[in-house]
């Protein structure tokens, strides 16, 4: 029997409890977890959005710098439009480009062609820098950079003629190897008719001079400001004069052939230095004139 004034008390369900304080608890370390992962994406947008911002802001400053870059590369870029009696050391030397007509050619070279003395009027020139060529294929671009460099180490100088001499035309050079110095229609005050009626080829005395065409010499002796000179009719009507010869080779009235020797060059008349001075004529006087460059080239014979 039991004591007395003692009742037993029931024990309580800790389990349930325990079930319930785990539970609360549960959720309340969950709520921490979502709250995180809630954080973690909002700063993961957050900062995805401001680089993309960023990124927005920075295109006009790229876009602005690449327009810059456009501009200081075109700066002093132009076009030079061939006129007639042109020719790629004249065109060099009077647009100042650095690498004289070499360097015009190797930029020009799809718009010129193979042969850098065949220019017409009218072509376009880039100078400044290297002309757009297009997509080419690698075997053209190879054989251009090959030939170019060819070109570029035969001569370290200005020159103002071609080694191939003479055409199917049946004209040639006058002399080969040699620089333009003073070109035709230069003004002057030196020269009475007040320019200069004939191109200066500069060579050292005694060159060999030769016929530019087949005709019948005119005239060979001095011919008082130009020395020693010989003055060719050439079969089409025109006339050819040498002037400042040394030496004579021909008489007046002598045939003479395509690329044939008339003389030596040299420093008779009224010169400052050893030269050919040649010039086309249309009667065998002075005055009558033309563009002996101009000339040679509707001739088919390159002159640079």
């Amino acid at each position: 029997m039991p004591a007395k004034g003692k009742h037993r008390r029931p024990k309580p369900q800790r389990f349930t409890r325990s079930i319930a304080v785990a539970g609360t608890g549960s959720a309340a370390l969950a709520l921490p977890l979502m709250g995180a992962t809630g954080a973690h994406a909002a700063t993961t947008q957050s900062a995805s959005q401001s680089v993309s911002e960023k990124a927005v802001q920075s295109l006009p400053v790229a876009e602005k710098a690449a327009q810059k870059k456009s501009a200081a590369s075109n700066a002093g870029v132009r076009t030079y439009s061939v006129r007639t009696g042109d020719y790629l050391s004249k065109i060099a030397d009077e647009q100042h480009v650095s690498g004289g007509w070499h360097k015009l050619y190797s930029d020009n070279r799809r718009a010129v062609g193979d042969d850098p003395s065949l220019i017409h009027p009218g072509l376009k020139l880039t100078i400044g820098r290297k002309a757009a060529t297009g997509t080419t294929k690698s075997s053209h671009s190879s054989s251009s950079s090959s030939s170019a460099s060819k070109t570029s180490s035969s001569s370290n100088k200005t020159t103002a003629t071609r080694t191939a001499e003479s055409t199917s035309t049946g004209f040639t050079l006058p002399v080969t190897g040699a620089t333009i110095g003073t070109g035709y229609h230069v003004a002057g005050s030196m020269w009475s008719s007040g320019y200069h009626t004939g191109v200066d080829f500069v060579v050292p005395t005694g060159t060999a001079l030769k016929a530019v065409g087949a005709g019948t010499v005119v005239s060979a002796g001095w011919g008082g400001a130009y020395g020693n000179q010989v003055v060719i009719r050439l079969a089409d009507g025109y006339y050819a004069q040498y002037g400042h010869m040394s030496q004579l080779s021909v008489s007046a009235g002598q045939t003479v052939t395509e690329g044939q020797q008339i003389g030596l060059s040299g420093a008779t008349g009224n010169v400052t230095g050893p030269h050919l001075h040649f010039e086309i004529r249309t009667t065998p006087d002075y005055g009558s004139d033309v563009d002996p460059v101009a000339y040679l080239r509707s001739k088919g014979v390159g002159v640079v």
